[in-house]
């Protein structure tokens, strides 16, 4: 999951990755892999430090699951005529309106960016697959909700498609000619996995409530390959679950 400073030291209501009060963007220059990759990150400025110290980073091994008898977030997402980013570690569709909404535990959060990570971050016992989709949401009064997808490849699917054919191969950035509907990355069965956690990158903030739905969707095979060809790698290594409870929701 990443970050953006400016959106970001504007509250969490207005952050893209919704970070703590460091830098993803700017600042330290950090990479998946090499020199600043996440065995560094922790070390590259000081407000990276719970990237290396902290007990409740993330992604995780999403195996022994508890299962709950609740279910998981109200997704009430709005299409949207998404800016498509290229900020040099992702992909990303910037909300920069109403994008809709997430409900959980009685908490309303606004969806303000999702993103892409190949291969996919999460892993379920132990397996990672192409690709997973991250929907970052904040709470006006602080919080942060994101909904992973899993994504395998099969047929195509229409919104990652769209996104793609706009995607910049360099830095930069490209508005959409006609609104998305983000509901379009949603799979079929809504069964998530529930845990407490952190960003994916640096400030590897542990601010996070991630609810990973458990079935993937299918995506082109050539899309997939089309964001490899932009980033090749872009996934945190796997990290210790430690005392955390895993849930498994309806």
């Amino acid at each position: 999951m990443t970050i953006n400073r400016r959106t970001l030291l504007a509250g969490l209501v207005a952050c893209p990755a919704c970070a703590s009060a460091a830098r993803a963007s700017e600042g330290a220059h950090w990479t998946y892999e090499g020199h600043g990759g996440p065995q560094e990150w922790g070390s590259l400025e000081k407000g990276f430090s719970a990237c290396s110290v902290g007990t409740q980073q993330s992604p995780i091994n999403l195996e022994g699951a508890v299962k709950a008898e609740s279910a998981g977030p109200v997704l009430a997402w709005k299409p949207f005529a998404y800016k498509v980013v290229n900020n040099g570690h992702t992909i990303q569709a910037d909300v920069t309106g109403d994008g809709g909404t997430a409900t959980m535990g009685g908490k309303t959060y606004a969806l303000k960016q999702f993103h892409f990570h190949a291969p996919s971050e999460h892993a379920i016992d132990g397996k990672r697959t192409a690709m997973e989709a991250h929907f970052v949401h904040a709470a006006p009064e602080g919080g942060l909700l994101v909904a992973g997808v899993f994504m395998v490849p099969g047929a195509a699917n229409a919104a990652f498609s769209s996104l793609m054919a706009a995607a910049p191969r360099k830095a930069g950035d490209k508005t959409l000619a006609a609104p998305l509907d983000p509901a379009g990355f949603l799979p079929s069965a809504r069964g998530t996995y529930r845990y407490e956690g952190s960003l994916t990158t640096p400030p590897c903030s542990e601010i996070v409530d991630w609810n990973v739905f458990g079935a993937p969707i299918e995506v082109a095979q050539a899309d997939i390959d089309a964001f490899r060809a932009i980033f090749p790698m872009n996934a945190r290594p796997l990290q210790a679950v430690n005392r955390r409870f895993l849930l498994r929701l309806n």
